[in-house]
């Protein structure tokens, strides 16, 4: 019998190997901590080699994710067309192509822009591409919930990407990513329980079942939305995020809800997607906040001494 041919890799492999859409998502909430870190303008070489060598790292982090996870992702239908699981991709291509990458977004953000944001960039790469990506993943069900913090970091380094320093206000965004990550992941593998199950990844469905699942993502959404309101309450953001941060909470709130009364099929993924552009939204209010002055007759204006 001749041999199935597999199609060289192109770029958009190598591409997608860094999976750019949950990059740019860390990138978005990298630079809103940049921006929050200062009163001003964030220097141009800070905020361009900062997100560089962010996006490296992050990127060099996800590839060891597809390396790892491939035989895993080959019997998954969300994601049995990635390159290393169907092989246009091999092994060690996969990891000269996280070496490359990761180092070279290491050796970026220590001499162009600080050691401190480096070192916590290799942190977290050794947390999510090894930690989690290898021991916790298939070893818990709470391992979105102990992995998450190594996801949730984005905000801290764009933060001392300005400041050189880990100050309380860069904590608190981490906080807000590290218990907006259960109910995000959470929502996606119910509407995923079969595969997870057959592939023997322990997630929380598959453990403990999907109403203790669909309880604990109201939870989490709840201790999210009180935890998005401590900036205005600690004086870090003013009113035009307070509204939007409730107004996106609610949206979060109603979908958990709508989980829990299981009268619609499509709700898990419905929370997914509403999930990613709860959390673009709420860093962007953030940012708009930062720069917008809110009179005390309701007037509304740019903070041009600021910048």
């Amino acid at each position: 019998m001749s041999e199935i041919s597999v199609p060289a890799a192109g770029w958009r492999d190598y591409l997608e190997m860094t999976k750019p859409r949950v990059v740019l998502l860390m990138l978005l909430c990298a630079a809103v901590g940049m921006f929050l870190a200062v009163p001003g303008m964030v220097p141009i070489d800070a905020l361009v080699f900062g997100l560089l060598g962010i996006c490296l790292v992050a990127g060099s982090a996800a590839a060891v994710n597809h390396i790892a996870d491939a035989e895993i992702d080959a019997r998954m239908a969300r994601t049995q067309s990635r390159p290393v699981a169907t092989g246009k991709v091999g092994t060690l291509q996969g990891l000269a192509f996280a070496a490359v990458t990761g180092i070279s977004g290491m050796l970026v953000l220590y001499f162009l822009v600080n050691p401190l944001t480096a070192w916590l960039n290799l942190a977290s790469w050794v947390g999510y591409g090894l930690i989690y990506t290898l021991y916790l993943k298939r070893a818990t069900p709470q391992n979105i919930v102990i992995g998450g913090l190594f996801g949730a970091a984005p905000p801290l380094f764009g933060w001392t990407a300005v400041s050189n320093s880990v100050e309380p206000g860069a904590l608190l965004l981490v906080l807000i990513i590290f218990a907006w990550t259960p109910p995000h992941f959470w929502a996606l593998a119910l509407d995923r329980k079969e595969e997870y199950a057959r592939v023997d990844v322990p997630m929380l469905p598959v453990t403990h079942g999907e109403r203790y699942t669909r309880w604990h993502i109201l939870f989490y959404t709840l201790i999210l939305v009180v935890i998005t309101l401590m900036p205005y309450a600690i004086g870090m953001s003013g009113l035009l995020y307070l509204v939007g941060a409730a107004a996106l909470g609610a949206g979060f709130i109603y979908w958990a809800v709508a989980l829990l009364r299981e009268r619609n099929p499509r709700a898990p993924m419905a929370t997914f997607r509403y999930s990613i552009l709860y959390l673009g939204l709420l860093f962007v209010a953030l940012l708009v906040d930062h720069y917008v002055v809110v009179g005390s007759h309701g007037g509304v204006a740019l903070s041009l001494g600021a910048l």
